[in-house]
């Protein structure tokens, strides 16, 4: 496993992230932070692992909204396997803060949801990619300064 992830990082490094951060948006249980951390501690370029990572889970997050969208309650339900908590969880965090809601896409166990709830109540396609981009982008940029003057101080 080890040599499997250090292939990825050497030889598929962004376009490893881009597909890890995409299938990690995608209700699989999956995480890119890891993998943008190591590719940065490696010296990748910081804007362009901020930007692909975002893209990536971006798209992922898309993918969501359009199966809540277009998908019906047997491809959520019965070919996601999403729980009725989570979706319920969701679906009340939206009613509550409404569409400003998905600029925390990014949280694990209700982001993946808020986005298939999304699609369902038919936020518009504009809003929702603006709103959950920012989101993403903002948790990646974050992650990366993190990671850089957390490095700069250890080392």
């Amino acid at each position: 496993m080890m040599l499997f992830m250090l292939e990825l990082l050497n030889e598929y490094g962004l376009l490893s992230l881009f597909l890890i951060s995409f299938l990690a948006s995608t209700l699989l249980p999956l995480g890119s932070e890891w993998f943008l951390v190591a590719l940065l501690l490696q010296g990748s370029n910081p804007f362009a692992t901020v930007i692909i990572a975002t893209i990536g889970n971006s798209l992922g997050a898309a993918t969501n909204y359009l199966i809540g969208s277009y998908g019906g309650d047997w491809m959520v339900k019965r070919l996601l396997r999403v729980e009725k908590n989570q979706l319920r969880r969701a679906e009340t965090w939206f009613n509550r803060y409404g569409s400003w809601s998905l600029l925390l896409a990014w949280l694990p166990i209700i982001g993946d949801p808020l986005c298939l709830v999304s699609g369902m109540l038919k936020t518009p396609i504009v809003r929702f990619t603006l709103l959950v981009t920012t989101g993403k982008g903002l948790r990646y940029s974050f992650l990366a300064l993190l990671t850089l003057h957390g490095a700069e101080m250890l080392f």
